[in-house]
């Protein structure tokens, strides 16, 4: 049912105008095989989410059902459209799946409302909003893959402190404005 930790290279590449394209493309696709679970919402998230800036050429997509429970419901309708379920990524509130190989789509499934909902919109939103923000994520992100090629968890430990530090940029944000 689910595969272990896959192999990716991390290769970081100019923004391509085609991500929002191929998003809303996947959605619909992902919407047909979950539409009767009680999906709340599918939102676009990571760096090719935000307009300009370079990323992993990856189309993640976050999925909020009203309560997270066991990923099986998810699995066959998802494989039907070639994702792999990894366990191994994800955990007790999230489910991790992916597409391609190497991987072209992340899909995400979270509670509506939860943390792993509202960060990754968050860190989104604030990137969208901040160049100098973004240009800054953009530059840690191509130190750490050209340091960490071949090493996706080491390659995400080094983006963790300042997306932390981002999001909380961000609800700070939110709480004043």
């Amino acid at each position: 049912m689910s595969d272990p930790i896959p192999h990716v290279e991390i290769v970081i590449v100019d923004y391509d105008p085609r991500w929002p394209v191929l998003y809303s493309e996947e959605r619909a696709r992902v919407m047909a095989v979950l539409g009767n679970l009680d999906v709340e919402s599918i939102e676009h998230i990571g760096s090719t989410s935000v307009p300009g800036l370079s990323a992993k050429p990856i189309i993640d997509l976050l999925v909020t059902v009203p309560w997270l429970g066991p990923p099986d419901p998810f699995i066959e309708p998802l494989r039907s459209l070639d994702y792999t379920f990894f366990a191994a990524l994800g955990h007790k509130d999230r489910h991790m799946f992916a597409r391609g190989r190497p991987h072209t789509h992340h899909l995400h499934i979270v509670q509506h409302h939860s943390e792993e909902h509202q960060h990754p919109l968050a860190f989104r939103n604030y990137l969208r909003s901040d160049v100098d923000t973004a240009h800054t994520y953009v530059a840690l992100k191509r130190a750490l893959a050209e340091r960490f090629h071949h090493n996706r968890q080491a390659y995400n430990e080094g983006k963790t402190n300042f997306i932390r530090a981002v999001v909380a940029q961000a609800i700070e944000a939110q709480v004043q404005g």
